[in-house]
C-alpha cells in the first residue's frame, strides 16, 4: 500500500463517515456530541459533519500510515487545512446551486463527495511536501479553537439564512434537546 492508494481510501472513509455522523446528536444528545456533529438542519450544522469526518477519517489515515512505515510530511497541518478547506470547497459549490435550485439531497450528495475528491488530492500534495513544522505546531490549537466556535453558535447562533433550521424554523440548539 503506499500513499496514493491511502488517500484514495481515505476519500470513500469521509464520505461514508459523513452518512452516520449526519444522525449522532439525534440518537445519542449530549454537549460533547453538539459540538462535533450537527444538532439541526441548518447551513452551519452541516458544516461540523465534513469538518469532523475530516478530522476522524485523518486519524484511522494517520494509524494506516503509521502501521505502514509509509513516509509522509505536515500531517497536522494537512488534517486542519483540508478540514477547513473542505468547508469552503463545499460551500462554494453548494450554496449557488442551493439558492437556484433549492435541496436536492442528491446533488448535495453528489457535491459533498466532489469536496472529498478535491480535499483529498490537496491532502495528498500536503502530505509529501516538505516539512512545515511551525504549521504542524499551529495545527493542535487551531482545531480546538474551530470546535470552540463550533460550540459557541451551535448554542448562541446568530438570526441569519446559514444558521436556520428550515424543518423547526428555529436557529442553534432547541432549548428541550439541549437539557437532555
Amino acid at each position: 500500500m503506499n500513499l496514493k492508494t491511502i488517500k484514495i481510501i481515505s476519500i470513500l472513509n469521509i464520505f461514508i463517515l459523513s452518512f452516520p455522523a449526519h444522525f449522532l446528536y439525534e440518537f445519542f444528545p449530549s454537549p460533547l456530541i453538539s459540538i462535533l456533529f450537527p444538532v439541526n438542519e441548518s447551513i452551519f450544522e452541516h458544516m461540523k459533519i465534513i469538518f469532523t469526518s475530516t478530522i476522524i477519517s485523518g486519524i484511522i489515515d494517520y494509524l494506516i500510515l503509521k502501521l505502514n512505515n509509509i513516509k509522509f510530511n505536515n500531517f497536522l497541518f494537512q488534517l486542519i487545512f483540508t478540514s477547513v478547506i473542505s468547508i469552503f470547497i463545499f460551500l462554494i459549490m453548494y450554496l449557488p446551486i442551493h439558492f437556484l435550485l433549492g435541496e436536492y439531497l442528491i446533488i448535495t450528495i453528489a457535491l459533498l463527495f466532489i469536496t472529498y475528491i478535491i480535499s483529498g488530492i490537496i491532502s495528498y500534495y500536503i502530505l509529501t511536501f516538505k516539512p512545515l513544522p511551525f504549521l504542524n505546531i499551529i495545527s493542535i490549537p487551531l482545531i480546538i479553537i474551530i470546535y470552540l466556535i463550533f460550540s459557541y453558535f451551535t448554542y448562541n447562533p446568530p438570526q441569519n439564512y446559514f444558521f436556520y433550521d428550515t424543518t423547526t424554523n428555529s436557529y442553534g440548539i432547541s432549548k428541550e434537546r439541549a437539557t437532555n
